[in-house]
């Protein structure tokens, strides 16, 4: 159970380096949505950053988790798999970003933004800029350098909503609009470079007959599996405007209506902060720990109260949704009802997160590409049939039905090559429970906000209660 209390105690100060800043990030999404942007703008905002959150996967080209498992082999030279690592996101990111820039006004005319390619050029710079930090975090991880790893992400990020205020409170210019938010993304982003100045200066660019080409072929698969992993995510961003009818919302765009979307996927997005500073530290903390022939039972520990925990948070926001619109323009509120369903996509894509151990562990990430695959197949589909009928609700229900698959197919895979006693019948009693109360509660909402907010309350506390009396002595028997 020490081993569980450490990974919990890392998963906190990575939250802390991960979600406080987003948190203050999300401080942006009033800032953007009241009285700053329309929803059609901001539907072209959500649109370009869909595109970015593709085009980055490309970038770091899944060196971060080749990083990983190459240096956590007994026979590893820890500097030289960072050079080889460092060395194929350099020559992936930067003919990609030079070829971005020279076409910049093309590529401007194609997303909707023609009048603006200086768009195209921050926002490549941007992404050159993550991707060249990608590995230097990555080591941050693996030294277990968490406080460092947070307070470059916490700066990062009071700099980005510093400048933000600055530009549209303080020095705004209709005429750039959204480019205010990309070029204050930008030099928050600089930032990154002064901090790692010293390890990318001692960076030499290498390659190594041998080692190059296995940590590329294991890459490869975990980039294509992050790409289709995007597109679970960001698919129904861009298709919205393909497949949602003309007169769908009364007095909205399509435009408009990718806007209301992406702000209120702001709210779904807290649970996905919550997955990857989990997934900061759990990724070394199961490759370091596989060796231990203890190791699944371990897993099966640290899923099941990563679902205990995940659940708690996916009621936490969804009773309080009535609060938190409040943190959004009033023409964004009419899909606040799409959240707990997002909630519980991210919830589920955590739990795949969790399943996928298996075949990183067992050098066959060629898996995670087919599941990942199949679950943007699904996404792709569900978007399609779904979309004309119930609008971006639609969209909401193809991503959670996406992430169960994965999740599913993932689970019988790995119990065939790399069995882990996870406790299916108490995450499924979690997952189902949780899921039904929030949909419920907010399908039938109380006109009175103060009764309202005080029956919400009761259910999270009875909620909370019998979660405490049925965890707390199965963790006490397990110390």
């Amino acid at each position: 159970m020490s081993k569980l209390k450490k990974l919990a105690g890392e998963t906190v100060l990575y939250g802390f380096g991960s979600i406080f800043p987003r948190m203050l990030n999300f401080l942006l999404v009033p800032l953007h949505t009241i009285n700053t942007f329309s929803t059609a703008e901001y539907g072209v905002f959500t649109k370009l950053m869909a595109f970015v959150a593709f085009i980055n996967v490309v970038f770091t080209f899944g060196m971060e988790t080749a990083f990983f498992r190459f240096s956590s082999k007994s026979d590893a030279n820890y500097k030289q798999v960072f050079n080889l690592a460092q060395t194929c996101v350099f020559l992936v990111s930067v003919p990609l970003s030079v070829l971005f820039i020279i076409f910049s006004q093309p590529i401007a005319s194609s997303v909707g933004v023609a009048n603006h390619p200086e768009f195209i050029v921050w926002l490549t710079l941007i992404m050159l800029t993550d991707a060249v930090v990608a590995i230097p975090f990555a080591q941050l991880r693996l030294q277990k350098k968490a406080k460092q790893f947070a307070l470059f992400k916490i700066v990062n990020v009071i700099v980005l909503v510093a400048l933000n205020y600055y530009f549209l409170k303080f020095d705004y210019d209709p005429s750039i609009n959204i480019g205010y938010v990309f070029l204050a993304n930008l030099i928050a982003n600089s930032l990154f470079i002064l901090f790692f100045l010293r390890t990318l200066l001692q960076w030499r660019p290498a390659y190594d007959k041998t080692i190059s080409p296995a940590m590329l072929q294991y890459a490869y698969p975990v980039m294509l599996t992050g790409v289709a992993g995007m597109t679970n995510e960001m698919f129904s961003r861009l298709t919205l405007e393909w497949w949602l009818p003309n007169d769908f919302y009364k007095n909205a765009t399509k435009e408009d209506a990718l806007g209301i979307f992406g702000a209120c996927y702001k709210f779904a997005v807290l649970m996905n902060l919550g997955i990857q500073a989990f997934r900061y530290a759990a990724e070394p903390f199961f490759f370091s720990n596989a060796a231990d022939k203890n190791s699944p039972a371990l897993f099966a520990k640290v899923n099941h109260y990563f679902v205990v925990t995940g659940c708690i948070v996916l009621l936490g926001i969804s009773l309080n949704l009535e609060i938190l619109e409040h943190f959004i323009g009033t023409n964004f509120r009419s899909g606040m009802h799409i959240v707990p369903i997002l909630l519980m996509a991210y919830l589920l894509l955590g739990i795949y997160y969790n399943f996928s151990v298996w075949f990183k562990l067992t050098d066959k990430t060629y898996f995670g590409t087919i599941i990942t695959v199949g679950g943007a197949l699904i996404t792709i589909l569900g978007n399609y049939w779904l979309i004309p009928i119930i609008g971006y609700t639609g969209s909401s229900w193809a991503a959670l039905l996406c992430y169960a698959f994965m999740a599913l197919v993932c689970y019988f895979f790995g119990q065939k090559y790399f069995p882990v006693p996870y406790k299916v019948f108490q995450m499924l009693s979690y997952l189902i429970v949780t899921f039904m109360i929030a949909m419920l509660v907010n399908a039938f909402p109380i006109a009175n906000p103060w009764v309202s907010h005080g029956f919400h309350l009761l259910i999270l506390v009875v909620y909370l209660t019998a979660v405490y009396l049925i965890e707390w002595p199965r963790w006490n028997k397990a110390e």
